[in-house]
Formats: structure tokens, sequence, C-alpha cells
């Protein structure tokens, strides 16, 4: 498929806007705003806490509305931490599914660069993990939204740059922006995924290096939402599941065909481990050591 020019300021885009604490059953929302009140966000106590909130599908000039509804949140009392990301989907419509592995080929040669842009946490790594050059080889051999899939928790389908989002809505989804409530900061961000979105679209070539590639887009080379620490319990938290996921994996697997660990938490009784399937649903099970390896205990709880 040739290139085709669109002009960035009539791609469609949406921006899901995590945040913690406020009221988010009480926050009034434009007409077509959705609080995702199931998407909750670890507060800086461990516990959930707040939600996501994002627009229906909107062009620049519709920005304002996302200053009236970061207003509003602000107004409640919410506002992100380290756990929190600003993720901007914009609509591929102009070029279409024919258009995807140039897409790919973008986010193997950019996604350092946009990365490093956007000073993505550490905390927030995890939840924006690099597309490989093994899923690329996968998807010439058999196009489809199973090779743009990345095995590994968290959120093994969802990669900085997440082409996988053309298979259920029809857009790229950038995910490496740490989380704002700064109107600016966030404006910035949509803007740098607006221009990015349109040159590749537009076949162009550019620099891998951060600063160049935001002057060769012509977007803000800063201003971006600045990254914020875990606390030390977090940290921590995160080393151990880092060594506690491999060894239970094999369990996990045989409670849950195909099933990858999303999580795991400490519990009075053992270790609760969260294993999710194929289809993305999310079962919960009790684990604890015995001195002949690990058991389940029971399933606690499952969710769609």
């Amino acid at each position: 498929m040739r290139p085709s020019l669109a002009d960035w300021i009539e791609l469609r885009f949406g921006v899901e806007i995590e945040f913690v604490g406020g009221c988010p059953e009480g926050v009034a929302l434009l007409p077509g705003w959705i609080m995702s009140l199931d998407e909750r966000q670890i507060d800086d106590t461990g516990a959930e806490s707040g939600s996501e909130l994002k627009p229906p599908p909107i062009q620049w000039a519709d920005r304002g509305q996302i200053r009236e509804m970061l207003a509003r949140l602000r107004e409640t009392g919410a506002c992100v931490n380290w756990n929190c990301g600003l993720h901007v989907h914009v609509g591929l419509e102009p070029w279409g599914q024919q258009a995807i592995p140039r897409f790919i080929e973008a986010a193997l040669l950019y996604q350092d660069a946009m990365r490093e842009l956007l000073n993505t946490g550490e905390a927030r790594l995890p939840f924006c993990p690099p597309f490989t050059r093994e899923m690329y080889d996968r998807f010439v051999a058999a196009p489809g939204s199973d090779a743009l899939c990345r095995k590994g928790r968290p959120q093994s389908h969802r990669c900085g740059i997440n082409l996988a989002a053309w298979y259920d809505i029809g857009t790229v989804e950038i995910r490496y922006a740490n989380g704002s409530l700064d109107y600016d900061e966030a404006i910035n961000t949509v803007e740098l995924c607006l221009r990015f979105v349109a040159a590749i679209g537009a076949g162009r070539r550019l620099s891998s290096d951060p600063r160049r590639l935001a002057i060769e887009l012509g977007a803000p080379v800063g201003g971006y939402p600045p990254p914020k620490l875990a606390p030390q319990w977090y940290r921590e938290r995160m080393w151990l599941e880092d060594a506690l996921v491999p060894i239970l994996a094999p369990l996990a697997r045989s409670l849950v065909p195909d099933g990858e660990i999303l999580y795991i938490l400490p519990r009075p009784e053992g270790i609760l481990a969260a294993i999710e399937d194929a289809d993305g649903r999310l079962f919960k099970h009790l684990l604890r050591p015995t001195s002949a390896g690990w058991e389940a205990v029971r399933p606690l709880q499952e969710r769609s």
C-alpha cells in the first residue's frame, strides 16, 4: 500500500486518563465521555483507587473537552501517582489494515525514542513492553491480532506502541506517557502522538534520537508528564513478583490453560495469584508453599 497524507489535526483520537483518589462516581461527564469504574489504580497505600476517564473519538478542535474534564477531576481531589498512565489512541482510518506492517516497522524503529521522549517512569515500563522482531516475523507469517500479542505479565498484548488495538477499535495506542491531570502536559502528549501517527502514515523516515524526532515532527521537545518514583514497598513487591512468577508459572498453567500470571499478592494464608487466560478472563487462586513445592488451595474469585 502506498503511503497517504493525512493532516494530523484531522485524525480522530481518544485518551485514557488514569488517576487515583477523588470521587469518580460523582464526576459530571460531558456527552460521550466514559468513566470506567472497573479500571482502578493502585494508590500510595496499596489500595485500589480512582478510575480511568476517556472521551468518545474526538479531533484536535475538540481538545477543550479534555481541559474541562481534567478540571472536573481535580475538583474532586483526584490526582496521579507512579501507577497512572496517559494512553493515547489514534484512529488509523486514513490508512486501514494494509498499513499495519508499516506501523509495525515504525514501532521497531522509533519505540525507544518515543519512550525516552515521554520519559516513561520505571513503574510504568512493565505496562508498555517493547515490540520485538519475533512479533513482526509472526505477523508477516500469519497477519492478525494474535501475532501482535506479546506474552508476559502484566498486560501481555499491550506494547508501548500497541498495534493490537487496531483489531479491537481501529486505532494504534501509544502507552508511554506518565499519568497527568495537567492540561498542557496531556495535550502535548496528544499532539506528539497525532503528529507521529500522521508521519508514519505518510511514509516519512524519522530520526531515532528523541529530541530530533520531536523537532522533525514539529511536536514539543518537552513539557510531557514527568515520571514519579514508586514507593519502596511497591518496588519490593515487584522484585518479589519477578522472583516468584517463573516458579509459579507451571502451576498457574495447570489451573488455567494457557494462563499467564498478571500479578501476585501476599495473603495471611498464602499467595493470591491472578491468572489471565487466552480470552482475557481473570481467575484468582490462593496458592501456598509446602515441603514438596507450591500447591493450589482454592479459587478466590473469577472476573470476566
